[in-house]
């Protein structure tokens, strides 16, 4: 079974792999004690004979009675690092080849105590040892390449250790992190409910838990998801929808699998999931595919795979759900995200803009650490900014597992290795833990967002029902989000980004479209907002407020903004062909009223001549003026005179 957090790693301990023969062989003692020299030879036949404890006693009792050897220090390295104990093999490596001159003969320990120093975060020690190995290899290696990149990482790593990015993470309070593994967070975009892999034990297969979050803002007691998601099967790093209604997790070794480990994705109505659905040939291959990350609306699924023609073992994969039901073809991401190294763990913000993932195949602290990108939309396609290093402390010299940042841009989450308990031998085995963190200015998302949830019903009976929602960027009339809502109480949420202006849609069949607009261009407030929405049927002296629909003052020529629900007009008159409708024009009480008749009447046939000239037959529309004859509000205030000036879609 391969686990979804990392890829599995060459265990020495445990496998019969000897210590590196070359100081097993190295004999020579830069000393002629007699003594020590018999300690050493019975020290090295113990380790042929793969008497490890009692060879490290033995030159335990050699570096007592003669301190100033390096050989027996490094000796001793090379034995603790076949047994899985590194870091008393970084010591051990450490202290014996400082005390040895520099020879070309020790090449690999060189390296060896470099990586070894890497792991620790012993950047000096590092980059004194990478410069020996380099000094001393032979030209042409690839390791001496390694090793010069290797330096690199040494470099910033100092720098960012003395230019700390915010403040360190801190570990989530109990009930959180009472198993021995979790990682993977992800939020809803309301921030109430935060999903997550764990594993209880070491011998646990990985599972997904749910927790709420309190009214104090603290987490709930966490809970299995569901038993439709979880299963005997391994599942884990599951990635929520903004809604919380869609999740796309990972599964290995189930039957009629594509891979190993496939994507699979499962939706909820009311408290229920759906039986998780394996997405199939077009997002899923032979290989491994896991870690996924969903967009606020569930319709963009970015994630990471083995699969073959990546740039490196691991390369980001992004596939979108069609009109159809299918999500398209996968595609490689490509440069500059992914790289020659591992590149995985993709987060995408729930504005859609910016990209998280960890990577090695970076400059940055040694390991796997976390970039952020920005989506830069071109003409005919999308590209990705150069990855930015997301700094210290929220990289470190550990290999960064996955991180989350809500929709509002201040709190984020990660996944953290507990510091090694007494009796652990390997990296492996060390406790995995959720931590979290305040946001820092430089690691924040391009654009921050923020939500409208409610729910919507039927305008006469009053009775929840299923509507698509949809949101449009009126500056590019770009469609943004779409969600659905709940087909049993019908609640929805739908996620905006700060700066933009939007025209939102519920639609549902035989039901008359519902028009909204939120402006968040000035930035002035952006706070969630709770919005019910009620559909109006499909009948006979319905009518419904057109509220993306913009002129100038006192002008009657539609504004490119308006583009965007003058296209929705055309689709549902086209829609229903029976339907017949009036374009009624309204104003406030400024200025006459004659005046304000001809303006109304004046807008209300621009739209009217704008649908004719789209094809929409003229036998079906009619337009009328009704100035400032038929207010919805009283004309006391600025924000009452304009929802009195505006543009109404009457059924006849």
């Amino acid at each position: 079974m391969r686990p979804l957090l990392h890829i599995p790693l060459l265990l020495l301990f445990g496998l019969g792999i000897l210590p590196p023969s070359s100081a097993v062989a190295q004999n020579k003692l830069s000393t002629n004690n007699t003594k020590a020299k018999n300690l050493y030879d019975k020290a090295q036949s113990q380790a042929r004979d793969r008497q490890f404890d009692k060879a490290i006693e033995t030159l335990n009792t050699l570096n007592q009675k003669f301190p100033s050897l390096g050989e027996p220090y490094v000796l001793k390295g090379s034995l603790l690092k076949a047994m899985g104990e590194n870091r008393g093999a970084f010591e051990a490596y450490r202290d014996g080849l400082s005390k040895l001159p520099l020879n070309p003969a020790r090449t690999l320990e060189y390296y060896t105590l470099a990586d070894l120093a890497m792991s620790f975060g012993d950047y000096t020690t590092a980059a004194d040892n990478y410069k020996r190995f380099i000094k001393t290899a032979p030209k042409g290696q690839r390791t001496v390449f390694r090793a010069q990149r290797q330096l690199l990482n040494c470099e910033y790593a100092v720098k960012a250790m003395a230019t700390p990015v915010g403040l360190e993470p801190t570990r989530l309070a109990e009930p959180m992190n009472t198993f021995r593994y979790q990682y993977f967070p992800a939020l809803t975009a309301d921030n109430r409910f935060l999903v997550y892999t764990a594993r209880p034990k070491v011998e646990s297969n990985e599972d997904l838990f749910i927790a709420k979050q309190n009214k104090d803002g603290s987490l709930g007691n966490p809970v299995s998801i569901s038993p439709a998601i979880n299963t005997s099967y391994n599942e884990g790093a599951g990635s929520i929808s903004g809604d919380g209604k869609t999740l796309v997790f990972a599964s290995c070794d189930r039957p009629n699998a594509v891979g190993n480990c496939d994507l699979y994705i499962s939706r909820r109505t009311g408290n229920a999931w759906s039986k998780p659905q394996n997405l199939g040939r077009n997002v899923n291959s032979a290989e491994w595919d896991s870690q996924p990350t969903l967009s606020a609306d569930g319709r963009t699924l970015y994630f990471t795979s083995t699969r073959r023609g990546g740039k490196g073992q691991e390369d980001l994969y992004v596939t979108t759900l069609q009109e159809d039901g299918t999500w398209s073809l996968a595609r490689n991401l490509g440069e500059p995200v992914n790289t020659p190294g591992k590149d995985m763990a993709p987060f995408i913000h729930a504005s859609g803009t910016t990209l998280y993932y960890v990577t090695d195949g970076l400059v940055g602290m040694g390991g796997l650490d976390v970039f952020r990108c920005e989506l830069q939309a071109g003409k005919g396609a999308t590209k990705w900014s150069d990855p930015q290093n997301l700094g210290y402390p929220l990289n470190t010299f550990e290999n960064e597992a996955s991180l989350f940042i809500s929709s509002d841009n201040r709190r984020g989450f990660c996944s953290r290795s507990r510091a090694p308990e007494v009796g652990v031998k390997t990296e492996r085995d060390r406790p995995v833990e959720l931590f979290a963190f305040e946001v820092p200015q430089p690691v924040k998302a391009r654009e921050t967002s923020t939500y409208t949830q409610g729910r919507v019903f039927d305008a006469v009976t009053k009775k929840p029902i299923k509507a698509d929602v949809q949101l449009f960027d009126l500056l590019t009339d770009e469609l943004t989000q779409y969600v659905t809502s709940d087909s049993e109480d019908g609640d929805y949420t739908v996620v905006l980004n700060e700066g933009r202006q939007y025209a939102m849609y519920a639609v549902a069949d035989k039901y008359l479209m519902k028009s909204l607009s939120f402006d968040y261009s000035d930035k002035r407030t952006f706070d969630p907002l709770t919005l019910d929405i009620y559909l109006e049927p499909l009948r006979a002296g319905r009518s419904i407020v057109l509220n993306n629909l913009f002129f100038d003052t006192n002008q009657f020529d539609l504004k490119p903004t308006s583009r965007t629900e003058l296209n929705r007009l055309i689709q549902f008159m086209r829609q229903y062909q029976e339907v017949q409708v009036e374009v009624s024009g309204h104003t406030d009480d400024v200025g006459a009223d004659a005046d304000n008749i001809t303006l109304s009447q004046n807008r209300a046939r621009a739209v009217y001549n704008y649908l004719i000239e789209h094809g929409v037959k003229a036998t079906r529309l009619r337009y009328k003026g009704y100035g400032e004859t038929k207010p919805l509000a009283p004309n006391d205030s600025e924000a009452h005179r304009q929802q009195n000036r505006r543009i109404e879609l009457k059924i006849l």
